[in-house]
């Protein structure tokens, strides 16, 4: 008999879409959203806007959009999903395996406990440990009750696809075995973004009026707390460096707080706010800055795939520790630098001591060549590895 893939989660996205047709490519799968139709089109409320990715997010593989009964649908929380006939829908299509990503939906919790024990259950997931407070007692007790509440949820799971280290280390904490962790690297669709956009670049360079001379640093992401750009901001108006760009893009409710200080700041004329872009640009933008810039506090910034994508463009990186792939991705002064999270010094400094055009350059090659290994490619080989195919 054939195997047969189901794969539960809630939206199709850009990260993920590229893996599922890779994947049907290998065995035959169908994938169940469980936010429903109305998913496709979604305001995104960290962007605050309606956003439609401009890259195809549905081809290549088979799908059902399930009916989603929730009073307030949405993948927020717990009872932004829920499918009264998830159960039925997956009996019918008769899995092999099943491969749920994420557990905190009423639907995909449901789904883990009913099939346990008769459809081998796996879980992806990037949650990491990195948010944890555990000072004093009541930090220590939440961290329990939390641990608590994990290992049951995970007691019901076969094996869990892990996306790198920091992840690891959270499975094993909430008391999954070595034997039930299997590497399934975090992956972008890399050959997309390796596609020569150089012309591109200059021009987008040339109409910002950013010397070719000039070394640019960009972040790109939501303007949230989460991912502190204030603190990039804060930091960028402290350094004496003359040829210095910096810019944001994306949109937020962070942005008008952020132009605003902007304007206050001595570097105002080389801070530029570009705005949301899409999917078909994104590799464009990477291109046209020599380093990338994801200066994120949490809670929640669980891995930060921006930066896969910066490196396969060719990108120097500047990460805090609270970007889940900054262990597995950055190395000190090889291809980037990794500062203590908040530490607008410790941030301030790498600004302000950057090396010059040509080694930021080799800095970039040697991020080319770590982001190899973190292909699709090497996520569906793991995968299929597991599912003996």
């Amino acid at each position: 008999m054939k195997k047969k893939l189901a794969i539960v989660t809630t939206h199709p996205i850009q990260y993920y879409a590229p893996l599922f047709k890779l994947l049907s490519r290998q065995i035959e799968l169908k994938v169940f959203y469980t936010w429903g139709e109305a998913s496709i089109a979604k305001f995104d409320p960290g962007f605050g806007k309606n956003v439609e990715w401009d890259i195809p997010l549905l081809e290549g593989y088979s799908y059902h959009f399930l009916e989603n009964s929730s009073k307030n649908p949405g993948s927020h929380g717990f009872k932004g999903v829920i499918n009264s006939n998830i159960i039925s829908t997956l009996k019918d299509y008769s899995p092999s395996f099943i491969l749920v990503i994420g557990w905190c939906y009423h639907s995909h919790l449901k789904v883990i406990r009913h099939f346990k024990g008769i459809v081998p259950i796996y879980f992806r997931g990037d949650s990491t440990l990195l948010d944890n407070i555990t000072e004093g007692s009541v930090g220590r007790l939440k961290l329990n009750i939390r641990r608590l509440i994990l290992k049951w949820v995970y007691s019901h799971v076969s094996k869990v696809f892990y996306v790198g280290s920091a992840s690891k280390e959270y499975f094993k904490w909430a008391g999954l075995k070595e034997s039930q962790l299997v590497f399934a690297p975090h992956s972008i669709d890399n050959h997309r973004f390796e596609m020569d956009k150089t012309l591109d670049a200059l021009s987008i360079r040339s109409s910002l009026n950013i010397p070719e001379s000039a070394t640019v640093v960009l972040y790109a992401g939501k303007l949230e707390t989460k991912k502190n750009p204030m603190l990039l901001l804060d930091a960028f108006n402290e350094v004496t460096l003359n040829n210095l760009f910096l810019i944001f893009m994306g949109n937020g409710f962070l942005e008008t707080e952020l132009k605003r200080a902007a304007q206050k700041g001595k570097k105002s004329n080389h801070v530029l706010f570009v705005g949301f872009q899409n999917q078909s640009l994104m590799s464009t933008w990477y291109r046209m800055s020599d380093i990338f810039c994801l200066p994120s506090q949490g809670p929640a910034e669980t891995w930060g795939l921006a930066i896969n994508e910066a490196m396969v463009c060719g990108n120097a990186i500047i990460a805090s520790d609270k970007v889940g792939c900054a262990t597995d991705l950055i190395k000190q002064n090889e291809n980037g630098w990794v500062f203590e999270s908040g530490n607008k010094r410790e941030l301030k400094m790498i600004l302000q001591n950057l090396p010059n055009k040509t080694k930021l350059k080799e800095m970039g090659e040697k991020s080319k060549e770590l982001i190899k290994d973190w292909s699709i490619g090497r996520t569906v080989e793991k995968m299929m590895d597991e599912f003996n195919c």
